[in-house]
């Protein structure tokens, strides 16, 4: 795998043009991770350039008693899973947390006792809604004042319950429905907004028995799930970096294929039509239950402003910064995003500071911001190790949007995409 070395500034591009073959879904590998552990294996999941996210969960399992051996074929990475968890242990979730979250709902249903620890930005992320919706269940599990290290007393047979989550979130919705497998009965769990469903849809093609009506998802219990041999598509969230610098540069053509389309996901899309982007995808394919296809954006077109608000904002989460570097060019407004303010920096409060520093007015808000287009200006930024911001940034000095932008931590974007720095440098013309 050909990762290129950061570049020092990041400068605009005369043009983008290329196709690409994006990083695995991590959402998906995460979980065709830890399923197939819990179905005992044999299982096998394939994933381009995985992250370090990924990796974490990978290593967790392995902690746990599972074994996650991986062989490479350049990109590609084959882990190859056996055996179930069976180890009581301190496990590393380093800046995932996917990871901590899903493993803790995977966990409970286990008899073993688990502490799930990380980073200093993992620790500082709230989970007692986690677990509060565990012990609903009967398991023991204990936080430190709401946060990690989190240690979870699995059970063998839980209860069967019905939860009304207090966010949007489709790592909380994953836990309920991987503890739900232990339950003997329907496991529910009722989302407040839109959340992914690729929990949903990897435990249908391992035979589980699980469905989503509106907002609410249930799960029939007990189940173990067949093991799973899953080729993970290209990362949505991966893709969305090009596509809206496509859209923001005079001169681009972008093209990527092997994209999962997941119909959760594909919010971006949506929104940079709002605004005026050429952008368009054709599904190719279904694998293990997930549409997978091509996506192509064209730029030199009329944007004009756009408002995310409401459902919009939460089925947009980790898009919203691209989406603020957008809005530095055609102004527009974010509401409803306070979520974004607990995710592995302050976002709104990161983003705000560097939408201000490449020249825009930005008026900060308590779930979001508020952007009126300025003169592009050279500016330092402050990442905070969050690999979201600094993609973010780096997209709008590629575009022209910034004069130029220095990161201080520009390897932070390998936790999601360790290869953004070569795919930059191959479509930069």
């Amino acid at each position: 795998m050909s990762v290129a070395a950061a570049p020092s500034v990041v400068r605009p591009a005369a043009g983008l043009r290329g196709a690409l073959e994006l990083p695995g879904d991590k959402s998906i590998a995460h979980r065709a991770l830890i399923i197939g552990a819990l179905s005992g294996g044999p299982s096998s999941v394939t994933v381009r350039a995985p992250g370090g996210d990924v990796r974490s969960t990978a290593a967790g399992l392995r902690t746990l008693g599972v074994a996650v051996d991986e062989e490479a074929e350049g990109a590609l990475i084959h882990y190859m899973i056996a055996g179930r968890p069976s180890r009581d242990a301190t496990v590393d979730c380093g800046n995932s947390g996917t990871t901590m979250r899903l493993l803790a709902g995977a966990l409970a249903g286990l008899p073993l006792r688990v502490t799930l620890d990380g980073d200093d930005s993992l620790r500082s992320r709230p989970m007692e809604a986690l677990a509060s919706l565990l012990r609903a269940t009967g398991v023991e599990v204990t936080t430190s004042d709401g946060h990690a290290p989190i240690t979870v007393v699995g059970r063998a047979r839980l209860s069967p319950t019905a939860h009304q989550l207090p966010v949007a979130s489709a790592q909380l919705l994953g836990a309920g429905m991987l503890a739900g497998l232990a339950a003997s009965g329907e496991t529910s769990v009722s989302s407040p907004g839109p959340t992914r469903d690729h929990t949903e849809r990897l435990l249908a093609a391992a035979g589980v028995r699980v469905r989503r009506e509106g907002a609410v998802t249930t799960v029939q219990g007990p189940a173990r799930p067949a093991p799973l041999q899953v080729v993970v598509p290209g990362d949505e969230s991966s893709a969305a970096p090009w596509l809206v610098a496509a859209a923001l540069h005079a001169d681009a053509e972008v093209t990527m294929t092997d994209v999962g389309l997941n119909p959760t996901r594909t919010s971006l899309l949506d929104a940079l039509r709002r605004a005026g982007a050429d952008v368009e995808m054709a599904v190719r394919e279904v694998r293990s239950g997930e549409p997978v296809g091509d996506i192509r954006a064209r730029g030199g077109g009329r944007l004009v402003p756009v408002t995310i608000a409401g459902t919009d904002a939460a089925a947009l989460i980790d898009e919203l910064p691209l989406l603020g570097v957008l809005m530095a060019a055609t102004g527009g407004e974010l509401r409803d995003a306070a979520q974004l303010r607990v995710k592995e920096s302050d976002r709104i409060a990161a983003m705000v500071a560097g939408l201000d520093a490449i020249g825009a007015s930005v008026e900060e808000l308590p779930d979001g911001w508020r952007v009126t287009p300025g003169s592009p200006r050279d500016a330092s930024i402050v990442t905070h190790g969050d690999h979201r911001v600094a993609i973010a940034f780096a997209i709008a000095a590629l575009t022209g949007v910034a004069a130029s932008v220095q990161l201080d931590d520009p390897e932070c974007v390998a936790i999601s995409y360790p290869t953004f720095w070569s795919d930059l440098a191959e479509l930069a013309t």
